[in-house]
């Protein structure tokens, strides 16, 4: 039998235990150890998920010989500066979404992962759904034709962290997250979006952002809420593409349309999945089983059972089954649209890539 793949988590939250309990489900993997500053919690991880090793300092795991790759699993200010070094000290890295706070931070872990000839792996658990992998067959198939409009969307109707009643402050305050909807729900639909149009790279971005919906002053002023709630964004992207933006963390409307993308010869819309085409000068709009459809590729496939997660797909490349997507491109991609939104409502006009690009500061934390 090979080897398992060997790994240390760094960050024992809620997030961390997921991708622990992920991990326990996926052959041929051995987590060797965590690290979290809360060194009673990380034990009590530990011993759950039958780790050997506990650490408070996440350098003394990078420091272990018998790990080759990390799990990022802590607040998106704090994924440079772990990533960065993580890559320095030889491991591969997963790092959960966003990429990083800004898009400085973002470009920093992605010059320093190729530097160190590491890989490099963003949670963007969108890329992995059945709805996306057909999507993707069928535009790689030519279906579509040439691709030229698309729009993403995310809808709760009253869904903030903490605010809300659920989740911790720590994803509504600007200084440990960033952002607010377009960062924590956005990404995964900006994402999906930009890897099926094949990541064509932002030109010029226009957005608007909003905090309007009232909220329990207590846990307002404990939280320091200081993030948007809705983020509206319009995108030129290469070769003539457009991509709209609607991401809402709460707002008083009952939902909204799904994301779609258009092309030339047919449009998708993702959820419910249905594929609109014309043949023979008569429109179709076309559904299928996914469930079953997923079933057959399974059975005639190999290496199917690579992209049925963000986890697997990263096991599978550690393991030279498959080779990495491009997921901290698209995620980084992803980040430039994001804060350009922001730059945009700054500013209060379109703004550039190049503009965004060059007015992107760090926000990433010392650790």
């Amino acid at each position: 039998m090979a080897e398992p793949v060997r790994i240390g988590v760094i960050g024992v939250g809620l997030i961390g235990k997921s991708h622990l309990q992920k991990y326990a489900e996926i052959p041929g993997v051995e987590v060797v150890a965590v690290a979290d500053i809360d060194g009673a919690e990380a034990a009590r991880v530990a011993e759950r998920f039958h780790v050997p090793h506990v650490a408070t300092d996440f350098r003394k795991l990078l420091r272990r010989d018998d790990i080759v790759a990390v799990d990022v699993c802590l607040h998106n200010n704090l994924h440079a500066p772990v990533t960065v070094e993580a890559v320095a000290a030889g491991k591969h890295v997963y790092c959960e979404k966003p990429i990083a706070g800004s898009y400085a931070d973002g470009r920093a872990m992605v010059q320093a992962a190729a530097a160190a000839g590491r890989m490099l792996h963003i949670q963007l658990t969108t890329l992995y759904s059945r709805e996306t992998k057909l999507a993707k067959h069928l535009i790689d198939g030519g279906r579509l034709g040439r691709l030229y409009y698309a729009r993403s969307t995310g809808h709760r109707r009253m869904g903030r962290p903490f605010v809300d009643g659920y989740g911790a402050k720590f994803f509504v305050n600007r200084e440990t997250a960033a952002g607010g909807a377009l960062i924590d729900m956005g990404v995964y639909h900006i994402a999906q979006l930009l890897h099926l149009l094949g990541c064509p790279a932002p030109e010029r971005i226009s957005g608007r952002t909003y905090q309007e919906l009232a909220m329990d002053e207590r846990r307002r002023t404990e939280s320091r809420y200081d993030v948007e709630e809705l983020g509206l964004g319009f995108v030129r992207l290469a070769g003539g593409v457009t991509l709209e933006i609607a991401e809402a963390w709460a707002i008083h409307l009952g939902g909204f349309e799904g994301s779609y993308l258009a092309g030339t010869q047919g449009g998708l819309r993702l959820q419910p999945f249905a594929f609109h085409t014309t043949i023979d000068d008569v429109p179709f709009d076309l559904t299928t089983d996914l469930g079953g459809l997923d079933v057959r590729w399974h059975r005639l496939r190999e290496n199917q059972d690579a992209y049925d997660s963000s986890q697997q797909h990263w096991v599978a490349a550690l393991q030279g089954r498959v080779p990495l997507l491009p997921t901290a491109e698209i995620a980084l991609q992803t980040m430039l649209v994001s804060e350009g939104i922001y730059l945009s409502e700054r500013m209060g006009r379109e703004v550039s890539a190049e503009e965004v690009a060059a007015e992107s500061r760090s926000t990433a934390l010392r650790v």
